[in-house]
Protein backbone atom coordinates (compact mmCIF):
# COMPACT_ATOMS: atom_id res chain seq x y z
CA UNK A 1 0.00 0.00 0.00
CA UNK A 2 1.64 3.36 -0.88
CA UNK A 3 2.35 6.03 2.03
CA UNK A 4 2.01 3.56 4.46
CA UNK A 5 5.13 1.30 5.89
CA UNK A 6 4.04 -1.07 8.87
CA UNK A 7 6.18 -3.82 10.95
CA UNK A 8 4.95 -6.75 12.26
CA UNK A 9 5.28 -7.37 16.27
CA UNK A 10 4.83 -10.80 17.81
CA UNK A 11 5.33 -11.87 21.23
CA UNK A 12 4.70 -15.65 22.06
CA UNK A 13 3.38 -17.58 24.94
CA UNK A 14 4.43 -21.42 24.47
CA UNK A 15 2.43 -23.95 27.13
CA UNK A 16 5.25 -26.84 27.45
CA UNK A 17 3.99 -30.25 29.19
CA UNK A 18 6.79 -31.63 30.95
CA UNK A 19 7.59 -35.12 30.63
CA UNK A 20 6.80 -36.48 33.97
CA UNK A 21 5.45 -39.89 35.32
CA UNK A 22 2.82 -37.86 37.55
CA UNK A 23 0.99 -34.65 37.54
CA UNK A 24 2.10 -31.11 39.17
CA UNK A 25 0.48 -31.66 42.45
CA UNK A 26 -0.76 -35.17 43.09
CA UNK A 27 0.38 -38.77 41.53
CA UNK A 28 -2.18 -39.08 39.06
CA UNK A 29 -0.10 -40.80 35.74
CA UNK A 30 0.67 -38.42 32.55
CA UNK A 31 0.57 -39.73 29.26
CA UNK A 32 -1.06 -39.08 26.24
CA UNK A 33 -4.93 -40.93 25.36
CA UNK A 34 -6.34 -43.23 27.57
CA UNK A 35 -10.20 -43.60 28.58
CA UNK A 36 -11.88 -39.42 29.63
CA UNK A 37 -11.87 -39.24 33.30
CA UNK A 38 -9.57 -41.73 34.94
CA UNK A 39 -6.47 -40.53 35.61
CA UNK A 40 -8.13 -37.86 38.11
CA UNK A 41 -8.01 -37.98 41.92
CA UNK A 42 -9.97 -35.67 44.52
CA UNK A 43 -6.43 -33.92 44.44
CA UNK A 44 -6.89 -32.34 40.62
CA UNK A 45 -10.91 -32.84 40.96
CA UNK A 46 -10.31 -30.02 43.34
CA UNK A 47 -12.35 -32.01 45.75
CA UNK A 48 -12.97 -29.59 49.40
CA UNK A 49 -9.93 -30.84 52.02
CA UNK A 50 -7.34 -31.55 49.60
CA UNK A 51 -4.28 -30.68 49.74
CA UNK A 52 -1.78 -30.58 46.31
CA UNK A 53 2.35 -31.46 47.15
CA UNK A 54 4.70 -30.17 44.35
CA UNK A 55 6.22 -32.58 42.05
CA UNK A 56 10.01 -32.31 42.22
CA UNK A 57 11.30 -33.55 38.66
CA UNK A 58 8.72 -31.25 37.59
CA UNK A 59 10.61 -28.23 39.09
CA UNK A 60 13.66 -29.58 38.74
CA UNK A 61 13.16 -29.71 34.78
CA UNK A 62 11.76 -26.10 35.18
CA UNK A 63 15.32 -25.26 36.33
CA UNK A 64 17.25 -27.13 33.35
CA UNK A 65 14.88 -25.14 30.64
CA UNK A 66 15.36 -22.22 32.68
CA UNK A 67 18.97 -22.25 32.31
CA UNK A 68 19.24 -23.45 28.61
CA UNK A 69 17.26 -20.24 27.87
CA UNK A 70 19.91 -18.26 29.80
CA UNK A 71 17.56 -17.17 32.34
CA UNK A 72 18.28 -16.01 35.54
CA UNK A 73 17.15 -18.32 38.37
CA UNK A 74 15.61 -17.23 41.61
CA UNK A 75 16.38 -19.03 44.26
CA UNK A 76 13.03 -18.55 46.14
CA UNK A 77 9.44 -18.52 43.94
CA UNK A 78 6.25 -19.23 45.37
CA UNK A 79 2.94 -20.83 44.02
CA UNK A 80 -0.50 -18.30 43.28
CA UNK A 81 -3.83 -19.14 42.87
CA UNK A 82 -5.42 -17.77 39.09
CA UNK A 83 -8.74 -17.55 39.55
CA UNK A 84 -11.09 -18.10 36.68
CA UNK A 85 -14.15 -19.79 36.18
CA UNK A 86 -14.14 -22.93 33.25
CA UNK A 87 -15.30 -25.93 31.89
CA UNK A 88 -12.21 -27.90 31.99
CA UNK A 89 -10.97 -26.11 34.95
CA UNK A 90 -12.54 -27.97 38.00
CA UNK A 91 -11.15 -26.00 41.08
CA UNK A 92 -11.77 -22.72 39.68
CA UNK A 93 -8.47 -21.75 39.75
CA UNK A 94 -5.54 -22.84 38.29
CA UNK A 95 -2.05 -23.27 40.65
CA UNK A 96 0.51 -20.86 38.93
CA UNK A 97 3.21 -18.43 39.24
CA UNK A 98 2.62 -14.52 39.00
CA UNK A 99 4.61 -11.84 40.85
CA UNK A 100 8.22 -14.63 41.32
CA UNK A 101 8.28 -16.96 38.64
CA UNK A 102 11.17 -19.13 38.87
CA UNK A 103 13.33 -18.23 35.96
CA UNK A 104 13.33 -14.95 33.91
CA UNK A 105 15.55 -12.31 31.90
CA UNK A 106 16.61 -15.17 28.86
CA UNK A 107 17.49 -15.40 24.99
CA UNK A 108 16.48 -17.83 22.27
CA UNK A 109 18.98 -17.08 19.03
CA UNK A 110 16.61 -17.63 15.83
CA UNK A 111 17.65 -16.70 12.14
CA UNK A 112 16.45 -12.98 11.08
CA UNK A 113 14.21 -12.47 8.23
CA UNK A 114 17.08 -9.73 7.06
CA UNK A 115 19.20 -12.61 7.09
CA UNK A 116 22.13 -13.21 10.06
CA UNK A 117 20.52 -14.56 13.48
CA UNK A 118 18.81 -12.14 16.43
CA UNK A 119 17.99 -12.56 19.66
CA UNK A 120 14.39 -13.01 20.95
CA UNK A 121 14.65 -11.59 24.31
CA UNK A 122 12.51 -14.19 27.30
CA UNK A 123 10.42 -12.25 30.02
CA UNK A 124 10.01 -15.23 32.09
CA UNK A 125 9.49 -18.74 32.28
CA UNK A 126 6.99 -20.03 35.58
CA UNK A 127 5.89 -23.40 36.43
CA UNK A 128 1.60 -24.30 36.28
CA UNK A 129 -0.91 -27.01 36.04
CA UNK A 130 -2.55 -27.35 32.88
CA UNK A 131 -6.20 -27.56 32.75
CA UNK A 132 -9.05 -30.44 31.12
CA UNK A 133 -9.96 -30.76 27.50
CA UNK A 134 -13.23 -29.60 26.06
CA UNK A 135 -14.26 -31.68 23.27
CA UNK A 136 -17.38 -30.48 21.32
CA UNK A 137 -17.63 -33.23 18.85
CA UNK A 138 -20.93 -34.59 20.16
CA UNK A 139 -24.34 -33.26 18.83
CA UNK A 140 -25.65 -30.68 20.83
CA UNK A 141 -23.30 -30.23 24.28
CA UNK A 142 -19.76 -30.26 25.49
CA UNK A 143 -17.81 -33.12 26.80
CA UNK A 144 -14.57 -32.79 29.36
CA UNK A 145 -12.21 -34.42 30.12
CA UNK A 146 -10.05 -33.92 33.00
CA UNK A 147 -6.91 -36.61 32.79
CA UNK A 148 -4.91 -34.25 31.42
CA UNK A 149 -5.90 -31.34 34.47
CA UNK A 150 -3.07 -30.75 36.69
CA UNK A 151 -0.06 -31.69 34.12
CA UNK A 152 3.07 -29.85 34.51
CA UNK A 153 3.21 -27.24 32.81
CA UNK A 154 6.25 -24.85 31.57
CA UNK A 155 5.02 -21.24 30.18
CA UNK A 156 7.46 -19.27 28.28
CA UNK A 157 6.81 -15.91 27.46
CA UNK A 158 9.03 -13.82 25.45
CA UNK A 159 9.38 -10.21 24.47
CA UNK A 160 7.37 -8.68 21.48
CA UNK A 161 10.58 -9.47 19.26
CA UNK A 162 9.62 -11.13 16.19
CA UNK A 163 8.38 -9.68 12.97
CA UNK A 164 7.02 -12.37 11.15
CA UNK A 165 5.24 -15.84 10.60
CA UNK A 166 8.66 -17.27 9.67
CA UNK A 167 10.71 -15.78 12.63
CA UNK A 168 7.40 -17.15 15.05
CA UNK A 169 7.92 -20.39 13.35
CA UNK A 170 12.37 -20.36 13.91
CA UNK A 171 11.69 -19.81 17.60
CA UNK A 172 9.34 -22.52 18.16
CA UNK A 173 10.93 -25.21 16.46
CA UNK A 174 14.47 -23.82 17.93
CA UNK A 175 12.44 -24.20 21.18
CA UNK A 176 11.24 -27.51 20.35
CA UNK A 177 14.71 -28.97 19.42
CA UNK A 178 16.18 -27.40 23.24
CA UNK A 179 13.42 -29.14 25.40
CA UNK A 180 13.53 -32.64 23.67
CA UNK A 181 17.32 -32.09 23.64
CA UNK A 182 17.14 -31.72 28.05
CA UNK A 183 14.76 -34.34 27.93
CA UNK A 184 12.23 -32.11 29.99
CA UNK A 185 9.83 -32.68 27.22
CA UNK A 186 8.81 -35.05 24.72
CA UNK A 187 7.70 -31.32 22.95
CA UNK A 188 5.19 -33.94 20.29
CA UNK A 189 2.59 -31.33 18.51
CA UNK A 190 0.78 -33.68 17.85
CA UNK A 191 0.00 -35.12 21.81
CA UNK A 192 -0.50 -31.46 22.82
CA UNK A 193 3.21 -31.18 24.59
CA UNK A 194 3.65 -27.57 23.14
CA UNK A 195 0.85 -24.97 22.64
CA UNK A 196 1.74 -21.46 21.44
CA UNK A 197 -0.35 -18.47 21.86
CA UNK A 198 1.43 -15.99 19.26
CA UNK A 199 0.44 -12.20 20.45
CA UNK A 200 0.15 -9.92 17.17
CA UNK A 201 -0.46 -6.34 16.71
CA UNK A 202 1.08 -3.87 14.08
CA UNK A 203 3.27 -0.69 14.09
CA UNK A 204 2.00 1.64 11.14
CA UNK A 205 3.16 4.72 9.65
CA UNK A 206 0.85 6.92 7.52
CA UNK A 207 1.58 10.53 6.92
CA UNK A 208 4.03 10.77 9.20
CA UNK A 209 2.43 9.39 12.35
CA UNK A 210 2.63 6.12 13.86
CA UNK A 211 0.44 4.28 15.35
CA UNK A 212 -0.46 1.01 17.06
CA UNK A 213 -3.34 -1.92 16.31
CA UNK A 214 -4.53 -3.34 19.13
CA UNK A 215 -2.80 -6.83 20.58
CA UNK A 216 -4.39 -9.71 19.45
CA UNK A 217 -3.80 -13.00 21.01
CA UNK A 218 -4.06 -16.53 18.85
CA UNK A 219 -5.39 -19.18 21.04
CA UNK A 220 -3.99 -22.65 21.44
CA UNK A 221 -1.85 -23.83 18.15
CA UNK A 222 -0.44 -27.10 17.80
CA UNK A 223 1.21 -27.03 14.61
CA UNK A 224 4.31 -24.96 12.88
CA UNK A 225 2.19 -24.50 9.93
CA UNK A 226 -0.62 -23.12 11.97
CA UNK A 227 1.56 -20.78 13.79
CA UNK A 228 3.16 -19.24 10.96
CA UNK A 229 0.34 -18.71 8.93
CA UNK A 230 -2.11 -17.59 11.83
CA UNK A 231 0.62 -14.17 12.12
CA UNK A 232 0.77 -13.78 8.06
CA UNK A 233 -3.19 -13.74 8.46
CA UNK A 234 -3.27 -11.50 11.54
CA UNK A 235 -0.78 -9.11 9.75
CA UNK A 236 -2.96 -8.71 6.74
CA UNK A 237 -6.47 -8.38 8.55
CA UNK A 238 -5.04 -6.09 11.13
CA UNK A 239 -3.90 -3.87 8.46
CA UNK A 240 -7.23 -3.71 6.35
CA UNK A 241 -8.74 -2.85 9.57
CA UNK A 242 -6.62 0.08 10.16
CA UNK A 243 -7.40 1.20 6.48
CA UNK A 244 -11.08 0.59 6.60
CA UNK A 245 -11.82 1.97 10.16
CA UNK A 246 -8.84 3.41 11.86
CA UNK A 247 -8.74 0.51 14.16
CA UNK A 248 -6.05 1.23 16.12
CA UNK A 249 -4.70 0.13 20.11
CA UNK A 250 -6.68 3.37 21.57
CA UNK A 251 -9.88 2.17 20.01
CA UNK A 252 -10.15 -1.16 19.95
CA UNK A 253 -10.04 -3.58 23.07
CA UNK A 254 -7.50 -6.65 23.22
CA UNK A 255 -8.74 -9.90 21.91
CA UNK A 256 -8.43 -13.38 21.74
CA UNK A 257 -8.90 -15.41 18.51
CA UNK A 258 -8.82 -18.39 17.47
CA UNK A 259 -7.53 -20.25 14.20
CA UNK A 260 -9.72 -22.04 11.72
CA UNK A 261 -7.22 -24.56 9.55
CA UNK A 262 -9.32 -25.46 7.14
CA UNK A 263 -10.02 -21.81 6.01
CA UNK A 264 -7.06 -20.76 7.38
CA UNK A 265 -8.25 -17.76 9.11
CA UNK A 266 -8.43 -16.47 12.92
CA UNK A 267 -12.10 -15.83 14.02
CA UNK A 268 -12.62 -13.55 17.30
CA UNK A 269 -13.68 -15.33 20.63
CA UNK A 270 -13.54 -12.74 23.25
CA UNK A 271 -12.01 -9.36 24.63
CA UNK A 272 -9.18 -10.78 26.50
CA UNK A 273 -8.89 -10.37 30.29
CA UNK A 274 -6.33 -8.00 32.39
CA UNK A 275 -3.96 -9.77 34.87
CA UNK A 276 -6.51 -8.05 37.80
CA UNK A 277 -9.21 -9.95 36.48
CA UNK A 278 -7.71 -13.16 37.83
CA UNK A 279 -7.65 -11.96 40.90
CA UNK A 280 -3.97 -13.67 41.80
CA UNK A 281 -3.02 -14.59 45.60
CA UNK A 282 -0.39 -16.99 47.03
CA UNK A 283 -1.59 -20.63 47.08
CA UNK A 284 -1.94 -21.32 50.99
CA UNK A 285 -1.28 -24.86 50.65
CA UNK A 286 2.06 -24.94 48.90
CA UNK A 287 4.75 -23.69 50.72
CA UNK A 288 7.21 -21.45 49.00
CA UNK A 289 10.70 -23.37 46.93
CA UNK A 290 13.99 -22.40 48.40
CA UNK A 291 16.66 -23.45 45.70
CA UNK A 292 19.81 -23.68 48.00
CA UNK A 293 23.09 -23.69 46.05
CA UNK A 294 23.70 -28.11 46.20
CA UNK A 295 20.61 -28.33 44.74
CA UNK A 296 21.14 -25.95 42.40
CA UNK A 297 24.14 -27.17 41.12
CA UNK A 298 23.33 -30.35 41.06
CA UNK A 299 20.75 -29.70 38.22
CA UNK A 300 22.86 -27.47 36.25
CA UNK A 301 25.60 -30.38 35.84
CA UNK A 302 22.67 -32.01 34.01
CA UNK A 303 22.78 -29.18 31.13
CA UNK A 304 23.97 -30.51 27.79
CA UNK A 305 25.72 -29.21 25.24
CA UNK A 306 22.77 -27.26 23.48
CA UNK A 307 21.76 -27.57 19.92
CA UNK A 308 22.65 -24.45 18.61
CA UNK A 309 25.85 -24.44 19.82
CA UNK A 310 26.46 -27.95 18.77
CA UNK A 311 25.18 -26.84 15.30
CA UNK A 312 28.07 -24.05 15.38
CA UNK A 313 30.74 -26.28 16.72
CA UNK A 314 29.70 -28.76 13.36
CA UNK A 315 30.20 -26.25 11.21
CA UNK A 316 33.67 -24.32 12.12
CA UNK A 317 35.79 -27.38 14.32
CA UNK A 318 34.37 -29.99 11.62
CA UNK A 319 33.41 -28.09 8.28
CA UNK A 320 30.14 -29.06 7.70
CA UNK A 321 27.81 -26.96 5.50
CA UNK A 322 24.91 -24.86 7.92
CA UNK A 323 22.33 -27.21 6.22
CA UNK A 324 23.98 -30.66 7.15
CA UNK A 325 24.36 -29.18 10.79
CA UNK A 326 21.18 -28.37 11.33
CA UNK A 327 19.78 -31.78 9.86
CA UNK A 328 22.27 -33.45 11.90
CA UNK A 329 21.47 -31.36 15.63
CA UNK A 330 17.71 -31.64 14.97
CA UNK A 331 17.78 -34.55 17.36
CA UNK A 332 20.07 -35.31 20.40
CA UNK A 333 20.23 -38.52 19.60
CA UNK A 334 21.33 -38.15 16.33
CA UNK A 335 23.94 -35.98 16.86
CA UNK A 336 24.99 -37.76 19.99
CA UNK A 337 25.58 -40.67 17.36
CA UNK A 338 27.24 -38.89 14.69
CA UNK A 339 30.03 -37.98 16.76
CA UNK A 340 30.36 -41.31 18.16
CA UNK A 341 30.96 -42.51 14.69
CA UNK A 342 33.31 -39.65 14.26
CA UNK A 343 35.04 -40.44 17.69
CA UNK A 344 35.38 -43.69 16.29
CA UNK A 345 37.36 -43.02 13.22
CA UNK A 346 34.82 -42.00 10.52
CA UNK A 347 35.13 -38.34 8.56
CA UNK A 348 32.74 -35.92 9.33
CA UNK A 349 31.82 -35.52 5.62
CA UNK A 350 31.32 -39.01 4.57
CA UNK A 351 29.40 -40.08 8.16
CA UNK A 352 27.01 -36.80 7.46
CA UNK A 353 26.66 -38.35 3.70
CA UNK A 354 25.94 -41.63 4.76
CA UNK A 355 23.52 -40.40 7.05
CA UNK A 356 21.75 -37.46 6.08
CA UNK A 357 21.97 -38.87 2.41
CA UNK A 358 20.60 -42.18 2.65
CA UNK A 359 20.26 -42.94 6.32
CA UNK A 360 17.62 -40.14 7.15
CA UNK A 361 15.77 -41.55 3.78
CA UNK A 362 15.45 -44.87 5.30
CA UNK A 363 14.79 -43.78 8.53
CA UNK A 364 11.79 -41.67 6.81
CA UNK A 365 10.58 -44.71 5.37
CA UNK A 366 10.37 -46.84 8.13
CA UNK A 367 8.85 -43.46 10.38
CA UNK A 368 11.74 -43.29 12.78
CA UNK A 369 15.02 -42.53 14.35
CA UNK A 370 17.47 -43.72 12.08
CA UNK A 371 19.53 -44.50 15.63
CA UNK A 372 16.65 -46.69 15.90
CA UNK A 373 17.76 -48.98 13.91
CA UNK A 374 20.57 -49.87 15.87
CA UNK A 375 23.34 -49.87 14.09
CA UNK A 376 26.74 -49.38 16.08
CA UNK A 377 28.21 -46.20 15.49
CA UNK A 378 31.27 -47.84 15.16
CA UNK A 379 30.18 -49.79 11.73
CA UNK A 380 28.95 -46.48 10.61
CA UNK A 381 32.33 -45.15 10.98
CA UNK A 382 33.91 -48.47 9.55
CA UNK A 383 31.64 -47.94 6.19
CA UNK A 384 32.97 -44.66 6.41
CA UNK A 385 37.01 -45.81 6.05
CA UNK A 386 36.13 -48.11 3.54
CA UNK A 387 34.34 -45.45 1.37
CA UNK A 388 37.43 -43.08 1.83
CA UNK A 389 40.10 -45.64 1.27
CA UNK A 390 38.05 -46.71 -1.86
CA UNK A 391 37.63 -50.16 -0.76
CA UNK A 392 34.11 -49.31 -1.70
CA UNK A 393 32.29 -47.09 -3.96
CA UNK A 394 29.62 -44.46 -2.87
CA UNK A 395 27.11 -46.21 -4.53
CA UNK A 396 28.15 -49.86 -3.30
CA UNK A 397 28.19 -47.88 0.08
CA UNK A 398 24.75 -46.84 0.17
CA UNK A 399 24.17 -50.85 -0.84
CA UNK A 400 25.60 -52.16 2.33
CA UNK A 401 24.28 -49.49 4.68
CA UNK A 402 20.76 -50.58 3.26
CA UNK A 403 22.14 -54.50 3.68
CA UNK A 404 22.99 -53.09 7.52
CA UNK A 405 19.71 -51.76 8.55
CA UNK A 406 17.62 -54.54 6.81
CA UNK A 407 19.96 -57.55 8.30
CA UNK A 408 22.62 -56.39 10.46
CA UNK A 409 26.15 -57.54 9.49
CA UNK A 410 29.79 -56.23 9.30
CA UNK A 411 30.72 -53.77 6.69
CA UNK A 412 33.77 -55.84 5.32
CA UNK A 413 31.88 -59.17 5.02
CA UNK A 414 28.98 -57.58 3.94
CA UNK A 415 30.94 -56.19 1.00
CA UNK A 416 32.82 -59.33 -0.14
CA UNK A 417 29.28 -61.48 -0.08
CA UNK A 418 27.59 -58.91 -1.96
CA UNK A 419 31.08 -58.63 -4.50
CA UNK A 420 31.27 -55.04 -3.54
CA UNK A 421 34.69 -54.54 -3.27
CA UNK A 422 36.20 -52.52 -6.00
CA UNK A 423 39.29 -53.43 -8.08
CA UNK A 424 42.73 -51.16 -7.33
CA UNK A 425 45.11 -53.66 -9.17
CA UNK A 426 46.49 -51.64 -11.46
CA UNK A 427 47.63 -54.62 -13.91
CA UNK A 428 44.01 -56.55 -13.99
CA UNK A 429 42.37 -52.61 -14.48
CA UNK A 430 44.88 -51.70 -17.66
CA UNK A 431 43.86 -55.19 -19.08
CA UNK A 432 40.28 -54.11 -18.59
CA UNK A 433 40.88 -50.63 -20.49
CA UNK A 434 42.95 -51.53 -23.40
CA UNK A 435 40.09 -54.01 -24.00
CA UNK A 436 37.66 -51.35 -24.04
CA UNK A 437 40.05 -49.31 -26.09
CA UNK A 438 40.38 -52.03 -28.63
CA UNK A 439 36.18 -52.07 -28.30
CA UNK A 440 35.77 -48.56 -28.69
CA UNK A 441 38.38 -47.28 -31.74
CA UNK A 442 35.82 -44.03 -32.68
CA UNK A 443 35.64 -43.15 -28.73
CA UNK A 444 39.47 -43.43 -27.99
CA UNK A 445 40.09 -41.19 -31.27
CA UNK A 446 37.75 -38.94 -29.70
CA UNK A 447 39.25 -38.64 -26.47
CA UNK A 448 42.64 -37.61 -27.99
CA UNK A 449 41.95 -35.50 -30.70
CA UNK A 450 38.19 -34.66 -30.76
CA UNK A 451 35.87 -31.28 -29.80
CA UNK A 452 34.59 -32.65 -26.71
CA UNK A 453 37.45 -34.76 -25.19
CA UNK A 454 36.31 -34.88 -21.59
CA UNK A 455 33.24 -36.20 -22.51
CA UNK A 456 34.58 -38.95 -24.58
CA UNK A 457 36.91 -40.08 -21.50
CA UNK A 458 33.43 -39.98 -19.44
CA UNK A 459 32.06 -42.36 -22.10
CA UNK A 460 35.34 -45.02 -21.85
CA UNK A 461 35.18 -44.43 -18.35
CA UNK A 462 31.51 -45.94 -18.06
CA UNK A 463 32.70 -48.48 -20.12
CA UNK A 464 35.30 -49.88 -18.07
CA UNK A 465 32.99 -49.32 -15.21
CA UNK A 466 30.53 -51.82 -16.80
CA UNK A 467 33.30 -54.06 -18.13
CA UNK A 468 34.25 -54.64 -14.55
CA UNK A 469 30.42 -54.77 -13.46
CA UNK A 470 30.96 -51.70 -11.30
CA UNK A 471 34.05 -53.44 -9.32
CA UNK A 472 37.03 -50.47 -10.60
CA UNK A 473 38.48 -48.27 -8.69
CA UNK A 474 37.16 -44.98 -10.61
CA UNK A 475 40.82 -43.27 -9.05
CA UNK A 476 42.90 -45.73 -10.53
CA UNK A 477 40.58 -46.67 -13.76
CA UNK A 478 41.25 -42.61 -14.55
CA UNK A 479 44.67 -42.97 -13.77
CA UNK A 480 45.20 -45.76 -16.60
CA UNK A 481 43.02 -44.03 -19.20
CA UNK A 482 44.74 -40.69 -19.25
CA UNK A 483 48.48 -42.56 -19.67
CA UNK A 484 47.21 -45.19 -22.05
CA UNK A 485 45.46 -41.88 -24.23
CA UNK A 486 48.69 -39.39 -23.14
CA UNK A 487 51.40 -42.01 -24.01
Amino acid sequence: MSGIKYKTIVGLEIHVQLKTKTKMFCSCPTGFGGEANTRVCPVCLGMPGTLPVMNRQAYEYSVLAGLALGCDIPRYTKWDRKNYFYPDLPKGYQISQYDLPMSENGTIEIPADEGGTKNVRIIRAHLEEDAGKNSHEAADYSQVDLNRAGTPLLEIVTEPDMNSGAEVRHMATELQRIVQYLGVSEGSMQKGHMRFEPNINLQIEKDGKQYRTAIVEVKNLNSFKALEKSVDYETKRQLNEFMENGSVWENTPKSTRGWDADREITLHQRNKELANDYRYFPDPDLVPVELDEPWFEQIKSRLPELPIEKEKRFISELGLSEYDSSVLTAQREMAEYFENAINSGGSAKRVCNLLTQHGLKRAKEADKCFVEFSIPAEKIAELARMMDDSTVGSSAGEKILDAMIDSGGEPMELAEKMNLIQKSDAGELEGIVKEVFEENPKAVEDAKYGKKPKKSRGFLMGQVMKKSKGQANPKVANEIIAKLLDG
